[in-house]
């Protein structure tokens, strides 16, 4: 389970830093169309969460759930979209999504075709600036 010359969340941040430690790491994707957008990704090179021993899959979904329960506590989404796909990236690392029912691809998938123009721009229409978002996490991650 060790880091992959090839693999782009082995080389790469994969988005704006916000809390990690020895196994896991959390970011926030650079999206303007979805700002509340946070990646929970494994610091180890592991492709499947079978791979993981049961502990480190334990830890894994509490993590992902301390992210949820910041984004519904700070932005009351209409919805948290979670998902661990893969299939571009083989490298272990799970989506955790406030999507909101007046997003741009609002009830399709963030990946589907857009329904709607937003504006103000989504950043500007949530309750909480993205910095606060942030510490948020990280505070509930520490």
């Amino acid at each position: 389970m060790s880091a992959s010359t090839s693999c782009e969340l082995c080389v790469q941040a994969g988005g704006i830093p916000v809390w990690q430690d020895g196994d896991w790491r959390v970011i926030r994707v650079a999206d303007d169309a979805f700002p509340a957008f946070y990646r929970v990704v494994s610091r180890r090179h592991v492709a499947e969460f079978t791979d993981l021993p049961e502990a480190g899959r334990v830890r894994v979904m509490a993590l992902v759930a301390a992210v949820e329960r910041v984004l519904r506590d700070r932005l009351s989404p209409t919805k948290v979209n979670l998902a661990s796909l893969g299939n571009v990236v083989p490298h272990l690392h799970w989506h955790v999504i406030a999507r909101f029912d007046w997003d741009s691809h609002f009830p399709q998938p963030v990946w589907g075709a857009a329904q709607r123009v937003v504006a103000p721009p989504p950043a500007q229409r949530l309750r909480v600036p993205l910095d606060q978002l942030d510490a948020a996490v990280a505070a509930a991650l520490a």
